[in-house]
């Protein structure tokens, strides 16, 4: 076993060490014996062990006194103090100090292992939350654009920088929420057109009545509410990066106007004649197949050959799943600072949620996810959904079914078909199950 995974059990007396050490041997855990609070102490500091067990009547170093060296070295180090009946206030308030637990003495040795075994399990949460925080730490100084640590993160990663260098119009493919506009920010940045704007613009998010106007700009009198002049976004963009987001909602006639716009780099705004020369870099990005949609005739084929110079695809997350931890400390942060409170610590339910989950929103639904946790919306643990004894099989198959459905539509923050794509059902047995078990998910938004 490894150092953190060590007990170090101190006290004085010689027949209480043998007994108790054991005990926690039969129960597995490897324990190292201490008669005075001094030689412990040495060894804690030399290689912190997972707990901390010590009576608190010890000759020279009290075992208070051990506890706070302890607090002071590493305060989420568990320390676990054992007490005669007349210390209990003073385990109390020391509990209040920090302290794990404290066992009154005489206690069983269940109980000592059982509160070892609870004590151990915090301790290697605190250890690999730390190691998450370190790699974060780590991940953001190098490139706070693309955290991860997975092969297909840092492949993505050196093409876009490769790419940004190269000043060509690029295709960016990705699902949705799996951050289309950070790639293309990014190919922004890195290039040396960083000192021009970068100029983003979602072709699905206005009705097309207005779309031709933001790209393309109009002069005064173009059509009717148009009063004064208008710099496009096109023209905007001049020394930098436009940035198309969801391209396939462009309508097919505006699609022809575009076409030119990237193939000659003049832009015509609207109500005049006169041609405009733009020199800018164009990222389109879509979440469907372009090619497919040209050959369907819903995408003009011309433009889209035209803005494929180069693609970059970004991986689902479900496809890196080694980056999910990190990710999800890395937003917990950001929303614990912007709602002013202390980040919650990452607890075993909600680990667990992370490693199952599909996160078919990806990095989008998992900073949703992580901002719920930040304001206290995601149980720490599973609700419990177990049954009376006297119920029937039925009874407790329903009991335990809706306990399931509840926990997914809290994670999922009462989206239905988050929580049908994470349970495997179809979004209509699911609603089918909502109303039988009298689940709204409005409730869980």
């Amino acid at each position: 076993m490894s150092a953190a995974g060590r007990i170090v059990f101190v006290d004085d007396e010689e027949e209480v060490r043998r007994a108790n050490r054991q005990s926690l041997d039969l129960a597995g855990f490897a324990v190292e014996a201490f008669a005075d609070a001094e030689s412990a102490l040495k060894a804690i500091v030399a290689a912190p062990p997972g707990v901390v067990v010590t009576d608190v009547r010890l000759p020279g170093l009290d075992g208070l006194g051990l506890f706070a060296a302890v607090q002071e070295a590493d305060p989420e180090l568990p320390v676990i103090l054992i007490t005669g009946h007349g210390d209990i206030t003073m385990a109390v308030r020391a509990m209040r100090a920090g302290a794990y637990d404290f066992l009154a003495k005489p206690y069983p040795a269940e109980h000592l292992v059982a509160s070892v075994r609870r004590a151990l399990e915090r301790r290697q949460l605190v250890l690999e939350n730390r190691t998450l925080r370190a790699s974060l730490d780590a991940a953001v100084a190098e490139d706070p654009a693309f955290l991860g640590v997975s092969p297909a993160i840092t492949e993505l990663r050196r093409f876009v920088r490769d790419v940004a260098q190269a000043d060509v119009d690029v295709l960016v493919l990705g699902e949705t929420g799996s951050g289309k506009e950070v790639v293309a920010s990014a190919l922004h940045r890195w290039s040396r057109r960083a000192k021009g704007h970068f100029v983003a613009m979602n072709c699905g998010a206005l009705p097309d009545s207005v779309v031709e106007s933001e790209l393309f700009g109009h002069e005064p009198g173009a059509f009717t509410g148009a009063l004064k002049r208008r710099v496009g976004r096109i023209a905007h963009a001049d020394g930098g990066t436009l940035f198309l987001d969801e391209i396939e909602s462009m309508p097919l006639g505006l699609q022809v106007k575009l076409l030119r716009v990237v193939q000659e780099r003049v832009v015509e705004p609207l109500g005049t004649n006169a041609v405009q020369p733009v020199d800018m870099r164009v990222v389109a990005a879509t979440k469907i197949d372009l090619g497919q949609a040209a050959a369907q005739g819903t995408f003009r084929d011309d433009l889209y050959y035209r803005l494929n110079v180069v693609s970059i695809a970004i991986p689902p997350l479900r496809e890196r799943r080694e980056d999910v931890a990190l990710l999800f400390e890395h937003f917990l942060r950001r929303a614990a600072a912007r709602f002013n409170r202390a980040p919650p610590p990452v607890t075993p339910a909600i680990r667990d949620h992370l490693g199952r989950h599909a996160w078919p929103g990806n990095v989008r639904e998992l900073g949703h996810f992580a901002e719920r946790c930040a304001l206290g919306l995601v149980p720490a643990a599973p609700a419990a959904a177990g049954p009376a004894r006297a119920a029937s099989l039925a009874e407790q198959m329903d009991r335990h079914e809706r306990g399931l459905i509840r926990d997914e539509l809290i994670m999922a923050g009462g989206d239905v078909r988050v929580a049908a794509e994470a349970l495997g059902t179809p979004r209509k047995t699911l609603y089918d199950k909502l109303a039988r078990h009298g689940l709204d998910p409005n409730d869980f938004r």
